[in-house]
């Protein structure tokens, strides 16, 4: 049995060079490149909230017309509690840079904080008992 033959391979050719974009006409600015994350969230300490992805917040008025459309958006959200994970998803944030926009928010006393309702701590009385039976058959 003989191998297979190997072609060879030529260089490809170099991609054409792009069109210089059009220059903006009078009177308008020059197309600016999209802005960062932080740039969104604007904190100029970078402080932040101690939130979880389960933290629950809830909106305490309605979005004012000086908001930005991200904290308007987190507020029309809000009137329902809804966690900060499905406020990330919903608005297609990562959670960094939510937690800085809610912080905000709760600075301006805009939106409430809740804890994650968490199950009794304690376990039910009924299964300890079963496997207190369950230990004294052995």
């Amino acid at each position: 049995m003989t191998p297979p033959r190997r072609k060879r391979r030529e260089p490809n050719p170099p991609p054409p060079p792009r069109p210089a974009p059009p220059a903006p006409a009078e009177g308008q600015a020059e197309p600016k490149n999209p802005e960062r994350l932080y740039a969104v969230a604007g904190s100029e300490d970078g402080a932040r909230a101690e939130l979880d992805l389960v933290t629950l917040i809830v909106a305490r008025h309605a979005p004012e017309p000086a908001a930005s459309p991200e904290q308007a958006a987190v507020l029309r959200l809000c009137a329902n509690p809804l966690s900060v994970a499905e406020l990330s998803a919903y608005l297609n944030l990562p959670f960094s840079a939510m937690t800085v926009l809610i912080t905000e928010l709760i600075t301006a006393e805009l939106v409430q904080v809740r804890a994650p309702v968490v199950r009794r701590a304690l376990p039910d009385r009924s299964l300890l008992e079963a496997v207190m039976h369950g230990l004294q058959r052995l």
